[in-house]
């Protein structure tokens, strides 16, 4: 019954001969389905990354910052460019590789600008004391070979982590916030795969050998086939729900209190029901926009704390454009990992969210966890389980953990006494109360 489709990653590919298998092979082992876009063939570029555990954007020959003033060498590069900006808005992992790394520092606010030419081949690159505790690059040496072919010199944006340079390319490796990372060489490709095509097209008939050490121990010649493209891949699955619950929900932020504006009435009657007190402490979790927090706020007056928790920055912006961080106090936060001490909350309301969460039975749980004895929880949403599958498109499913049959077990079995349901044609709602 989730309205979030099922993760997957998005790999974009600007030319034919320069193709993703070994990332799309990676990620396909880290349990994770691969769809690429080959813009090349006139694929269309979503505009959303809605639904994606992860987005990927491929190398190719062009440089980025002719892109931007040369539309024919990459129509597709506004089109990118926005996806980018999306994704990094909605907090899904992206890795930009080559050109996708270029369009990712361009996407941020960096720039990007011609470099030094040069035959391609490999060169050392130098980790920064940043790439020591990144998620890609913790653990690997601090020099090693990489190859390369490109003539493009980044300037990366405010608040980006340089993790890896060298002389010629002080940008070698970079990261946007948490969870972007972009590269200016080939992870795919082996050092001395690299050589060896660089030596035949400068027409040498030997490659030198620059696998042995030299006097100092440095350390230049560092296969990074398989590494970097492993962990990327380990992190996109191991954060594919919540990437794409926050992407879905990113996307419709902006509009999503229009949509559902008459839903205040009911929002405010399914509140009433929970009988809060005044002086009492109350979580909306998942509380999107906070369409119950003035309501929950008039129940607990002002001597009580209303807490807002949502996953998603953009639901909590848009409750705070609404005036609603006025009523509440607003905090990101997993809805399955609370930010609380244990037996800190009197009420628990949740709107639309069990639907959301990637197991509800463990989402009952913490939510009891920090609910006192004899406390409340409200389960709602402001159309009927028959109703949201209709609309849907989709017949009611016998799993679906708000079945009255699926529901009451486990509500006990997380420490909850169910003490009301209700599955009306306009509205939903379950009461259950903490049991000692």
């Amino acid at each position: 019954m989730s309205w979030v489709e099922p993760p997957g990653v998005l790999v974009v590919q600007h030319l034919p001969h320069a193709s993703p298998d070994a990332i799309g092979t990676t990620l396909q082992a880290a349990g994770l389905a691969v769809r690429v876009c080959r813009v090349w063939a006139g694929d269309p570029v979503p505009r959303s990354p809605a639904a994606l555990a992860a987005l990927v954007v491929w190398g190719g020959p062009p440089a980025a910052h002719e892109d931007l003033t040369r539309s024919h060498e990459l129509p597709t590069s506004a089109a990118e460019l926005a996806l980018l900006r999306a994704a990094l808005e909605a907090e899904v992992p992206v890795l930009g590789v080559g050109l996708g790394g270029q369009l990712l520092a361009l996407a941020a606010g960096g720039a990007t600008r011609p470099g030094p030419g040069g035959p391609g081949g490999c060169e050392e690159v130098r980790t920064t004391t940043a790439a020591s505790e990144d998620p890609l690059f913790a653990g690997a040496p601090e020099r090693f070979r990489v190859p390369h072919g490109h003539g493009v010199t980044l300037d990366l944006p405010a608040g980006a982590a340089l993790l890896a340079g060298c002389d010629r390319h002080p940008v070698q490796a970079f990261r946007i916030g948490a969870r972007a990372w972009g590269l200016q060489f080939q992870p795919d490709v082996d050092a001395a795969e690299a050589d060896a095509a660089a030596a035949l097209r400068a027409g040498l008939t030997t490659v030198p050998d620059r696998t042995a050490p030299v006097p100092g121990g440095r350390a230049v010649s560092t296969p990074c086939r398989g590494g970097i493209l492993e962990r990327f891949a380990d992190l996109a699955a191991a954060r594919a729900f919540e990437t794409t619950t926050r992407a879905f929900f990113t996307s419709r932020a902006a509009d999503w209190e229009r949509r559902f504006a008459a839903d205040g009435p009911r929002y405010a009657a399914a509140v009433a029901a929970m009988e809060l007190r005044p002086g009492q402490r109350v979580l909306d979790v998942g509380c999107g926009s906070g369409r119950a927090l003035a309501a929950l706020r008039t129940a607990v007056g002002g001597e009580g704390v209303v807490l807002g928790v949502d996953l998603t920055p953009a639901m909590l912006a848009a409750a705070v454009r609404e005036g609603r961080g006025a009523v509440a106090r607003l905090l990101l936060a997993d809805a399955c990992r609370l930010p609380l001490p244990a037996g800190s909350l009197d009420g628990v309301f949740s709107a639309g969210l069990v639907d959301h969460v990637r197991e509800p039975a463990a989402a009952l749980h913490e939510w009891a966890r920090v609910t006192v004895t004899g406390g409340v929880l409200l389960l709602f949403h402001p159309s009927g389980r028959a109703e949201r599958a209709a609309r849907h498109g989709r017949s009611l499913d016998p799993a679906d953990p708000l079945a009255e049959e699926n529901l009451r077990p486990a509500l006990r079995a997380a420490g909850w006494d169910p003490a009301g349901y209700e599955d009306a044609a306009h509205h939903f709602m379950a009461r259950a109360v903490r049991n000692g």
